[in-house]
């Protein structure tokens, strides 16, 4: 009551400072990580969880697959990227019809739908090719140069006759020996691995022309020279051509490869030996009985 009687009423004001827990409430969302939050990493969860959702339709993921493929055909198929044929160089027309064969491709397609290093490996692992390099060429070419391997000599084996290089790789098989005659012929195990000194021997054996029929490969060791009139001479295992170079030189002198002589054996090189031929060898036989018969 105040002084003349009445009733004060006292009103009471709220407190405009803000609570504890508001407070609190509001300096945490002052804080920089719970604002990136806000603002950045609750929007995002949002769309990632509704694209995935979106994704996870199976018609979705058929549209776009179907969209992809077509967007990558309209790009694939332009002219610019076709290739048309496939140009060989450095083969001749046996080869370059297998290595077709080997590589069947269906012109024309996209230069996408090719790769050159497989078809180059394709191309290695013929025995006629020795090295090879595949491109594409402007123009929608499909470019293949090949260096051949050229046979040297031709290889005797029980399945038949097989052409060598130089570093004795098959090269191809043939059906007659008339089919290369300008070749020599080389036959008996090991005879690939060692062309290189069979090539030096048909070489120093040059002055013997076309008497010289082949060479025979033993053991794996050494060579025999085969002659016409069924002849051999018979190498050592080391300095088999010496050896035939000083066989050529007695011929020359004394014409020993003219006579009834089957074998020349070189494979000792300080005693060689001569074996006769069988009717020489009778004759001689015959000749010396009458001999002794008469003295």
């Amino acid at each position: 009551m105040d002084g003349g009687g009445r009733v004060v009423q006292q009103v009471k004001r709220s407190d405009p400072a803000p609570s504890r827990w508001s407070w609190r409430l509001q300096r945490l969302m002052l804080t920089p990580g719970v604002r990136l939050v806000l603002r950045a990493g609750i929007p995002f969860v949002v769309c990632f969880g509704g694209a995935s959702w979106w994704l996870s339709n199976p018609d979705t993921q058929e549209a776009i697959r179907t969209t992809v493929a077509e967007a990558r055909a309209s790009i694939e198929q332009r002219p610019e990227f076709m290739v048309n044929l496939m140009a060989i160089d450095g083969a001749d027309t046996e080869l370059s019809e297998a290595i077709r064969a080997a590589v069947p491709l269906d012109f024309p397609m996209s230069s996408f739908d090719l790769d050159p290093a497989t078809i180059r490996e394709t191309v290695l692992q013929m025995s006629p090719v020795k090295e090879a390099s595949v491109r594409i060429r402007p123009g929608g070419v499909l470019q293949v140069d090949v260096t051949p391997r050229v046979p040297v000599a031709i290889w005797r084996r029980p399945e038949g006759l097989t052409l060598v290089d130089a570093d004795g790789a098959h090269v191809r098989p043939i059906p007659r020996r008339d089919v290369r005659p300008n070749l020599p012929v080389i036959a008996g195990e090991g005879a690939a691995a060692n062309v290189d000194e069979a090539m030096e021997l048909i070489a120093a054996g040059a002055p013997l022309g076309d008497r010289l029929r082949g060479l025979v490969r033993l053991g794996d060791r050494r060579w025999d020279v085969v002659l016409d009139r069924n002849q051999r001479i018979m190498l050592p295992a080391e300095n088999a051509v010496q050896a035939l170079e000083r066989v050529i030189a007695l011929d020359g002198v004394d014409e020993v490869l003219k006579r009834d002589i089957a074998r020349i054996d070189l494979r000792l090189p300080d005693r060689p030996t001569v074996r006769m031929t069988d009717y020489s060898t009778e004759e001689w036989w015959r000749i010396r009985q009458l001999n002794s018969g008469t003295e």
